[in-house]
Parts: structure tokens; C-alpha cells; sequence
């Protein structure tokens, strides 16, 4: 297979040429990557939406729908959508329903979702403040918004040691497991350049949501951003 990456201008063609070249062994190299700390971190934005049965759910950015399954656990009505026709296929066994939606340009009416997710995929559009702004249009009032991103650790020197790690050990890593290797070198360069907790935070209240704040997962390698329409 040709390793494809995308850039730090997250052409929408590279980057969903590149998520179809990791799709086959998606979900283990996360796994593997994080040291099992994925699991936790779905868990943990299931518990943060408060899900029930009777809410509809958009699950954006869901890949190989691993997250959405996980959010079902709640008995809400869960919806996987990605930009990744190959994500989508590679989770075709979970039971969810799967749309094909660019982040950029939702295919849904406006107000559709009592709650939306995004994990770790608002770092990888083309443009962070109109990915934003679709996910507000299709939340109805007062509907939860939640984003499970890499963030940045608050630990001086645990940062410094995880910074390392982005950039030499976890390219190395990922050619051992991964179906794309390269991909993983994309994947450290958009953590290093991404906004730190209360930049996001920025953008989130800038989209017009309410009540935004976070909390760090793992040491603020990753960071839960909660808010409200």
C-alpha cells in the first residue's frame, strides 16, 4: 500500500485519502499508541454528553464507529458519521447507523441533535470555526456539544517527555502496527500545532455556544470541552 499523509493544511482530499490508508488497523494502533487509554477516554465522553433514551446523537468524526457504539451503551439513538469512506467500511460490523458527511457541510436540517461529539477529528478539517459553527446549526436549543481532542499536557516536564514522544517514538511505533505509517507523523505534527485547553475553549464560545468548559484526561494529553447551545 503508498503511504498517504496530509498536511497542516488539512486538504480535505489528503486527509480523507489518508484516514482510508490507516483504516484497517485503526482502532489497535490507538490502542497501542495510547496505552489503552482510548477506551477511557470514550467512556469518559459518553459519561460527559449525560445521554438517555430518547436522544438523538450525532457521533462526528466516528471512523470505524468504535465511539459510537460506545455512546449507544447509553440507549440514545446514535448516529456515526465520517469523511473516511474507508473508516466507515472498516466499521461496517458495529451496529450503528453510518453516514458519509463532511464536517464542513453537514448533511442534516438545522436543530436535528439533542447532543454532538467530535473525538479527536476537529483537529484534522480544513477549518476548525466552520466545523464549529455546522455542529451548532444541528444541535436544537439548549442542545450538549462535547469534543474529546489532544490537548496539552499541564505538567512541565511530563510535557517536555511527551513531546518527545510525539515526534520520535510514536512515528516509530506506528510502523510497527499501522496500515499507514506516515499518517502518524501528520498525527504528531497536528497535536504540537493545536490550541492548548482555553484556545479551544475560545473557539468554541466564538461559534456562539454557552457554558464551555474542559477537563484534562490523562494529564491534559487529551481534554474534554463541554458547552452548550
Amino acid at each position: 500500500m503508498t503511504s498517504t499523509r496530509a498536511g497542516l493544511d488539512k486538504a480535505p482530499a489528503d486527509v480523507a485519502a489518508m484516514f482510508d490508508g490507516v483504516a484497517r488497523r485503526y482502532d489497535i494502533t490507538n490502542t497501542v499508541l495510547s496505552f489503552g487509554q482510548d477506551r477511557g477516554w470514550r467512556t469518559a465522553t459518553r459519561h460527559a454528553l449525560g445521554l438517555g433514551p430518547g436522544d438523538v446523537v450525532l457521533d462526528l468524526a466516528a471512523g470505524t464507529a468504535v465511539s459510537t457504539e460506545e455512546l449507544a451503551q447509553s440507549g440514545a439513538h446514535c448516529i456515526a458519521a465520517d469523511f473516511s469512506l474507508g473508516m466507515l467500511k472498516a466499521g461496517h460490523k458495529r451496529p450503528v447507523p453510518k453516514v458519509a458527511a463532511d464536517a464542513l457541510t453537514l448533511p442534516f436540517a438545522d436543530e436535528s441533535f439533542d447532543a454532538a461529539t467530535i473525538s479527536f477529528g476537529l483537529r484534522n478539517v480544513a477549518s476548525v470555526d466552520t466545523a464549529l459553527a455546522e455542529l451548532y446549526r444541528v444541535l436544537k436549543p439548549a442542545g450538549r456539544l462535547v469534543i474529546c481532542e489532544f490537548s496539552t499536557p499541564v505538567f512541565g516536564p511530563f510535557r517536555t517527555v511527551y513531546m518527545e514522544y510525539l515526534m520520535k517514538a510514536l512515528p516509530s511505533v506506528a510502523t510497527k502496527v499501522s496500515s499507514n505509517p506516515e499518517a502518524y507523523v501528520y498525527l504528531a505534527e497536528s497535536i504540537r500545532a493545536w490550541p492548548d485547553q482555553a484556545g479551544l475553549a475560545t473557539k468554541i464560545a466564538s461559534a456562539g455556544f454557552d457554558s464551555v468548559r474542559w477537563r484534562n484526561l490523562t494529564g491534559g494529553i487529551a481534554a474534554l470541552h463541554r458547552a452548550v447551545k
